[in-house]
């Protein structure tokens, strides 16, 4: 009897669940009739990127990935299926043998990023090939073709990248790699959603499983606003073209970065797609190096670029007045010491040392700051020094929202202990610091920072080169914090005259800018293995600084001759927007066809409404007249002891 009342509850609740499954389940009679349901994944669109005017410089383009179920494929027409999709049978063969190490059930991805033109093309013969299907994803697009260093690239994950995101990315998905792509992925990124499709025997849909209950909506990304004008990005890499350095403009009252170039520079279009692997390789064996962000690694000594910074630290601590006067006699001298300088009147004021860069001037300057009295070591009175640098943002990092920034040197007490054991060294040791020497290195973007701070009269926020996030801006919080340097008022009146008197009188003449009042200081970085490299910082108005800038161009010579001239077309096309000048538009005509590369660079963006540079078989160095700049050579120190050889 009991065999019997359990063979009739067992029965029963077969009975049941055939009924259940048959009758009163949905999902049996949607899956009924040979149908499948497939889980496809919703990408985001990351958010779109727009410059400070509001012009889009980063979009989203549709393409598509073919993905493939193995334990779904049946026969099929595999030189068709190659013919279509563009790939070999050798291909078809390993990606598909790949696909089932990964899973058989699985979907896994057979082909990435198809065109949408090509995926257009292939699309109704799709139901051919049973177990294929396609996933919507977009890939980043750059309509100026500009700004490649700021922007950065975005590509797929791999196993680290899952680790660390804590279960949110998976295989395939795409990140920011560099630039704003990395820092903000996590606003840019939005997020997954998931959809659930019934699919019948010939691959095609048969609509939302279930009604689409269990599906979920992707979110996609949040915008950005750029503190970039792109126009102005465009020009510098433009004037930049066919040379190596940098240009970094910022705006003084709120750090916000204006233009970033780093030269050589490419389309960043070339690191998007399928091609992107093979193109970052072709930039990386260039020659050229343009993936290199120079304008945050590039690793120079400051030289006369320096002096004023060094004439208010001297006048901050009272260790000269603004009539203090030194005799140049044609360099310093201290002992068997000798810096030597160009020839000059000797200078009777901060101002007039500034204007023509007295090496001499500033050299018993920079004695004068280290032995002044309170202090009862020269270590105590250097690490003073040292404190003032880094209020300036000197020797540390700055804060940039892009990766990739170095710190730069100020050398400490340390590095001359070692050198000369403690106690042994002193001002006459280091003496070509005042001038910008000796063992120091800055970035382009400290320096820029730096004229920024000194043109605001002592203060400063962190460079940055996002404006805002679309919907929230606490990210941008710690760049909304200013920067002190405690200096008194009158020193930055004294400096601020001196670096208008370089460029209406002085060295930086050919930064000048027709009804614009600009404050400047040209520089020579020293180059053991080449010619040396020509600097320039400026800023403009001087009387309502709206631009800082600081400008590098490697192996062209002294500060005046290159990057001054670019610093002053940059400054020109920002406040006024286009050049008219016929003078000026002789000087940006030199700028476009000067060329110091070998080989040719990378293909950079262009300009509508500018000629195109050709570029020449070598340098072309030529100067503009003898009467437009002092002599060149006029400010590179030669310094018979220096401890620290570059």
């Amino acid at each position: 009897m009991t065999v019997i009342i359990l063979f009739v509850v067992v029965f029963g609740l077969y009975s049941f669940r055939l009924l259940y499954l048959q009758v009163l389940n949905a999902d049996y009679r949607e899956l009924a009739g040979d149908r499948i349901r497939r889980r496809e994944v919703i990408y985001p669109e990351r958010g779109l990127i727009y410059d400070r005017n509001g012009l889009l410089v980063v979009y989203n383009e549709p393409v598509y990935n073919l993905m493939v179920t193995p334990n779904q494929v049946g026969e099929m027409d595999t030189a068709r299926f190659c013919e279509l999709f563009r790939i070999e049978r050798s291909t078809f063969v390993k990606q598909l043998v790949k696909a089932k190490k990964y899973s058989w059930r699985k979907p896994s991805l057979f082909i990435k990023e198809i065109k949408a033109a090509d995926y257009a093309a292939a699309e109704e013969y799709l139901s051919q090939f049973p177990g294929f299907f396609p996933e919507v994803r977009t890939i980043r697009r750059y309509p100026h073709k500009s700004g490649a260093h700021v922007l950065g690239y975005v590509g797929e994950v791999d196993s680290a990248d899952i680790r660390k995101s804590a279960g949110y990315y998976r295989a395939g998905d795409h990140i920011g790699r560099t630039g704003v792509e990395q820092t903000y992925e996590a606003v840019l990124r939005g997020g997954r959603g998931v959809r659930h499709v019934l699919v019948d025997q010939f691959n095609r849909s048969a609509g939302a499983y279930r009604g689409g209950v269990w599906d979920t909506a992707a979110t996609r990304g949040q915008d950005l606003t750029l503190t970039l004008d792109i126009e102005l990005q465009q020009y510098g890499e433009l004037l930049m073209q066919n040379k190596k350095g940098s240009i970094v403009a910022i705006e003084p009252s709120t750090g916000e970065i204006l233009a970033l170039v780093s030269s050589p520079a490419y389309d960043p279009n070339l690191l998007v797609g399928r091609e992107r692997s093979v193109n970052f390789h072709a930039l990386r064996t260039s020659g050229t190096d343009p993936i290199n962000n120079r304008a945050l690694k590039g690793y120079y000594p400051p030289g006369s670029t320096y002096k004023p910074l060094m004439a208010l630290l001297a006048l901050q601590d009272s260790v000269i007045d603004p009539n203090f006067f030194y005799a140049c006699n044609g360099g310093y001298r201290l002992g068997g010491l000798r810096v030597g300088c160009h020839t000059h009147p000797s200078s009777g004021s901060v101002q007039l040392a500034i204007q023509t860069s007295c090496n001499a001037y500033f050299c018993a300057t920079f004695k004068l700051f280290m032995d002044q009295p309170g202090y009862a070591k020269q270590a105590d009175a250097f690490q003073h020094w040292r404190d003032y640098m880094n209020l300036f943002g000197l020797g540390e990092r700055v804060g940039i929202d892009i990766p990739g920034e170095i710190r730069g040197n100020i050398p400490t007490v340390a590095d001359y202990d070692r050198a000369y054991n403690p106690g042994a060294w002193k001002a006459s040791t280091i003496i070509t610091l005042g001038i910008g020497q000796d063992k120091m290195i800055v970035t382009p973007l400290q320096q820029a920072n730096m004229m920024a701070a000194i043109s605001n009269g002592g203060w400063w926020y962190s460079p940055h080169v996002v404006k805002q996030v679309e919907s929230s801006d606490s990210v941008l919080a710690p760049y909304r914090v200013r920067h002190e340097t405690g200096f008194r008022p009158e020193v930055f009146d004294v400096v601020l005259e001196g670096l208008a008197m370089v460029v209406s009188g002085g060295t930086g003449r050919q930064a000048q800018v027709p009804g614009v009042v600009v404050g400047g200081k040209t520089g020579t970085a020293e180059n053991p293995i080449g010619e040396d490299h020509s600097l320039f910082i400026a800023f403009a108005p001087v009387d309502n600084p709206q631009i800082a800038i600081a400008a590098i161009v490697e192996n062209s010579g002294w500060g005046g001759s290159w990057s001054g001239p670019i610093c002053g077309l940059m400054i020109e096309k920002y406040l006024k927007r286009e050049i008219t000048d016929p003078v000026q538009l002789a000087k940006e005509k030199r700028m476009l066809e000067g060329n110091f590369l070998s080989p040719k660079p990378v293909l950079m963006p262009v300009v509508p409404g500018l000629p195109v540079p050709v570029p020449a078989p070598a340098p072309v160095p030529a100067p503009p007249a003898a009467d437009a700049m002092l002599p060149p050579g006029n400010e590179r120190a030669t310094a018979h002891l220096n401890p620290f050889p570059r």
